[in-house]
């Protein structure tokens, strides 16, 4: 399990998180949720270590990751972020061979097995038509797959993402999020779509202003009240197929607003 506790920090003098604690618990999928600037992708990189917070800490399996090696920490921890480098000359398949590389020795050539996981992760992502073709020429929406495909060659037993559903279709959109519930890992997704989280999230932290304003289940946090209050949004909530389905609309005094 990795654990936050009462996450402080802040760029120079400007503060972006104020002592937000969340849990990633085993086999489930947990949802960063909250507008734009709320700390959500600020608090995802702190749960792999690329930022350190100010006060506070984070623990992987009980054991601070400060303490953790690199490598230790890049053999249980599978990262997807948005930046990628789309000038680089590898190809596709090269590019997902590169999540093995927490998996080999120094100078160890990737072996049968670790071919499997290369193949069998772009078959997941349906991006094993690609695995010739550049990276550097696919669309935004094939790299995305791509960048899914090497987290899973990693085999890692945390997955972390940042907006993985960014330049995809609506249907990759799911099939994504799909294959993310399906791993026998414990994930963390930043997401913006909150129909999305309802649909495949099990838990939802909802941050605001840097904040914790709710955390639980997505029949507790997708609550219209708190999303109006959070976004600045009107939210009529419905359910469909069993899960929250939420639809927007301009609160009415920002329309009187705009029609005066």
């Amino acid at each position: 399990m990795i654990v936050a506790e009462d996450l402080h920090f802040g760029y120079d003098a400007r503060p972006v998180l104020h002592g937000v604690g969340l849990e990633a618990r085993p086999g489930r999928v947990l949802g960063l949720l909250g507008p734009n600037g709320s700390g959500k992708t600020t608090a995802l990189r702190m749960l792999y270590g690329s930022l350190r917070p100010a006060r506070g800490r984070v623990t992987l399996g009980g054991r601070p990751l400060t303490t953790l090696r690199p490598r230790e920490v890049a053999q249980r921890i599978a990262v997807v972020v948005q930046e990628s480098d789309a000038d680089t000359m590898l190809t596709v398949r090269e590019m997902v061979t590169l999540g093995r590389l927490p998996r080999l020795g120094t100078f160890q050539r990737a072996g049968a097995a670790d071919r499997e996981a290369i193949e069998a992760a772009l078959a997941r992502v349906g991006a094993a038509h690609l695995a010739a073709r550049a990276y550097a020429d696919l669309s935004g929406g094939e790299r995305q797959r791509v960048l899914v495909a090497r987290a899973l060659a990693q085999e890692a037993e945390f997955l972390l993402l940042d907006e993985p559903t960014n330049h995809l279709d609506i249907r990759y959109q799911h099939e994504v999020l799909g294959l993310v519930r399906e791993v026998a890992t414990s994930a963390v997704v930043v997401l913006h779509d909150l129909n999305l989280a309802a649909r495949y999230c099990d838990d939802l932290v909802l941050l605001d202003r840097g904040r914790v304003a709710a955390a639980g289940p997505p029949d507790l946090v997708l609550d219209p009240d708190l999303l109006e209050r959070v976004y600045g949004i009107g939210v009529t909530r419905t359910d469909a197929a069993g899960y929250p389905q939420l639809l927007f609309h301009p609160l009415a005094a920002t329309s009187e607003r705009l029609t005066a």
